[in-house]
C-alpha cells in the first residue's frame, strides 16, 4: 500500500473517529436513563442488566474500535510530518499510540467487569455494584476520567503543522486549541472535558476532509 492511499485511509479513519464521538454524546447523554444517585444497589443493577447490549456495544464502538481506528490516524499522521521533524514526530507518534492502548485498555476493562458484575449480581447486587465501582475507576483512569495523553498527542502534532506549513494556520490553531484542553481535563471540572470532546469532534472531522483531498506522496 503506497503512503497516498494510506493517507487517505487515516483521512477516513479521522472522520469516523468524529463520528463515533457524536454517537457517543447521543448514547450517553440522550438515550441510557441511568438511575439516580438516590436508587438502590438492586436498582443500578438492574439498570446494568436491561441495558447490557446497549452498554457493551457503545463501550466496543467509543473505546475498542475507536482506539484501532486511532491507530491508523496517528501512523498516517506521521507518515505526514516525519520529513523535516524526526525527533518530534517519533515523539508525537509515542504519545498517540500510548492513549491508543490506553483507550482499548478501557474499552476492555469496562467490558469484561460489565460481564462480571452481572454474574456476581446474581447472588450478591451489594458486592457486584462495589466491585463496578472499582471497574469504573479502572476504566475512567486509564481512558475516560482524562485525555491528558491524547491531548499531548494533538498539542504536538498541532506545533508541527504550525511550524511545517502542513496544514492550513485555522486547523492548526484549533488542535491547540484542542491539545491545550484535554491537557486540562486533569483538573476537576467538567468544562475542559466539554471543550475537548466538542472541539476534537471538529478537528478529527476537519483533519480526515484534508488527508482525503491532499494525501501527501
Amino acid at each position: 500500500m503506497n503512503t497516498k492511499t494510506f493517507q487517505k485511509i487515516g483521512g477516513f479513519s479521522s472522520i469516523l473517529l468524529g463520528l463515533i464521538y457524536i454517537v457517543a454524546f447521543i448514547v450517553y447523554g440522550a438515550i441510557l436513563d441511568y438511575p439516580s444517585k438516590e436508587a438502590s444497589e438492586s436498582q443500578r443493577l438492574a439498570f446494568l442488566s436491561d441495558n447490557y447490549l446497549v452498554l457493551s456495544s457503545i463501550t466496543f464502538i467509543s473505546y475498542v474500535l475507536f482506539g484501532i481506528l486511532l491507530a491508523v490516524l496517528v501512523v498516517a499522521m506521521h507518515q505526514r510530518v516525519k520529513d523535516g521533524f524526526s525527533n518530534f514526530s517519533l515523539v508525537t507518534s509515542a504519545f498517540g499510540i500510548i492513549w491508543v492502548g490506553l483507550v482499548i485498555a478501557s474499552g476492555m476493562i469496562a467490558n469484561i467487569g460489565l460481564n462480571s458484575v452481572l454474574e456476581i449480581g446474581i447472588d450478591n447486587p451489594e458486592k457486584a455494584m462495589t466491585i463496578w465501582t472499582s471497574v469504573g475507576i479502572v476504566s475512567e483512569g486509564l481512558g475516560g476520567g482524562n485525555e491528558i495523553v491524547g491531548g499531548i498527542w494533538v498539542l504536538f502534532l498541532s506545533i508541527i503543522c504550525l511550524k511545517g506549513f502542513f496544514y492550513s494556520k485555522s486547523l492548526s490553531f484549533l488542535g491547540l486549541l484542542v491539545g491545550v484542553a484535554g491537557i486540562l481535563t486533569v483538573l476537576p471540572s467538567d468544562v475542559f472535558k466539554e471543550v475537548f470532546g466538542i472541539s476534537q469532534i471538529i478537528w478529527f472531522i476537519w483533519i480526515g476532509i484534508v488527508l482525503i483531498r491532499q494525501p501527501s506522496e
